[in-house]
């Protein structure tokens, strides 16, 4: 089943604070200048109703076929709401059907939010992008590379350079991950529990200084653990445990508030079911499994507070942290970054001498970026976006100042490519394209 959102309780309530913040009667022009997701008709932001008719079935159809448990799309322009739809089922052996407020596992979504945490240190003037990581976490000085893997492990060779924050928040610091990759610095971290979710983030910065780097630090760009690496150094460089440091600077002026590394008991009706595909490609719930991001429950408060893939949130939570990086770091007249830290974000930091890491797409800040949106089957240049392991995803697109934010909570190989069709059918409702406007 979809469900057809055109004036949801979460636009209610985003139009009660246009009331409160103005004092006034809401208008079209006072909407669109605050830029605060207050509710728009497509129409309203050069977008057509009947064109997002074509995503809307297309997500249903993901459902109708079962491929997909439940989905929720909800599109922004111009600082508004115009589209927010729920399809499915947010548990099927329940019969629950999907809903605006549903709260999902967004695993490497997390990782965004944590770069903005590190950013506004930044912002304080507590380090430098280039400064080596060492100055701050010291247990990571004396790390090693791994020149070459024999039969009895690693062959070992000193660092040409110390790994730098910068190379943390671009995936450039040697660093391995432990999930997934048949690598052998992978294994190796698997096998040592540095993603041990029953411990703690300086656990996991004692298991990797005894770990050779995959690579020199800033020659090569590979998924890694360096954003959990990056939480610690919040927690080092503000004095604070990360998820504090969130839930006070980020979360709670944000409104954001269904995010958080777990879900409270009074919310626990709402958190959405995870699927996999049987042998038939039919949805399933998870197994048991040792895999650390399978097993991840977020029933329970947490210990290992993940940066890189610890939290969870809702759509409308997701959609005001992306509104507040296109509005230049402010939403509701709270200002988390300057405008001129979220073009650096969104700016590709890799390497000159490195090039691309992916057809058509740099690597900001813990953002993918679109160099090139022909090669990157992209639209507008300067997008930036990533997505969750999970299938969670979404995109802020600077040029037809559009966000778009997807939730599903799906594992396995037949995942639908989701991402590409919504992108494809959102660019096709637009009507009044704003990039003449932009360079």
């Amino acid at each position: 089943m979809r469900t057809v959102v055109t004036r949801s309780p979460v636009f209610a309530l985003a139009l009660s604070l246009v009331l409160v913040g103005t004092g006034c009667e809401p208008s079209s022009t006072a909407s669109v200048s605050l830029r605060n997701l207050a509710p728009a008709t497509p129409e309203d932001v050069g977008m057509s109703s009947e064109r997002l008719t074509l995503l809307h079935d297309a997500m249903q159809g993901l459902v109708d076929e079962g491929r997909l448990a439940g989905i929720t799309t909800m599109i922004a322009r111009s600082g508004r709401i115009a589209d927010f739809q729920t399809y499915g089922f947010r548990d099927m052996a329940a019969g629950d059907s999907m809903t605006e407020d549903a709260i999902f596992r967004i695993f490497s979504m997390s990782k965004p939010i944590t770069g903005v945490a590190l950013m506004m240190l930044h912002e304080e003037g507590k380090f430098r992008l280039s400064d080596p990581v060492r100055r701050y976490i010291p247990e990571l000085a004396d790390m090693m590379v791994a020149a070459s893997w024999g039969p009895d492990g690693p062959v070992l060779e000193d660092a040409d350079r110390p790994m730098t924050i910068r190379d943390l928040m671009t995936h450039t610091a040697g660093l391995a991950y432990g999930i997934g990759d048949p690598h052998p610095a992978d294994r190796l971290y698997a096998r040592s529990g540095v993603l041990d979710m029953s411990g703690t983030l300086e656990d996991m910065i004692d298991k990797l200084a005894g770990l050779p780097l995959r690579f020199q630090p800033g020659t090569q760009w590979s998924y890694s653990i360096s954003v959990d690496v990056q939480g610690y150094l919040v927690e080092v460089l503000s004095g604070q445990p990360f998820d504090e440091f969130l839930q006070e600077r980020v979360f709670d002026p944000l409104g954001m508030e269904d995010t958080g590394f777990h879900v409270p008991a009074e919310s626990h009706g709402r958190f959405a079911q995870v699927y996999f595909y049987d042998d038939e490609g039919n949805l399933t719930p998870p197994p048991e499994s040792d895999n650390a991001i399978v097993s991840m429950q977020f029933l329970e408060p947490a210990t290992f507070f993940s940066g890189g893939g610890g939290l969870v949130s809702t759509t409308m939570d997701y959609m005001r942290f992306c509104q507040m990086l296109l509005n230049g770091g402010e939403l509701d007249g709270v200002r988390l970054l300057s405008p001129t830290t979220v073009d650096m974000i969104r700016t590709n930091h890799l390497p000159r001498e490195m090039g691309e890491y992916a057809p058509g797409q740099g690597f900001g800040l813990d953002f993918s970026v679109v160099l090139d949106p022909v090669e990157a089957g992209s639209v507008s240049g300067g997008e930036y976006f990533w997505g969750g392991a999970a299938g969670t995803w979404f995109w802020i697109d600077p040029v037809e100042d559009l966000i778009f934010v997807g939730m599903i909570q799906q594992f396995g190989g037949r995942v639908p490519d989701v991402r590409s069709l919504s992108r494809q059918l959102t660019y096709a409702a637009i009507t009044e394209s704003r990039g003449q406007n932009h360079e």
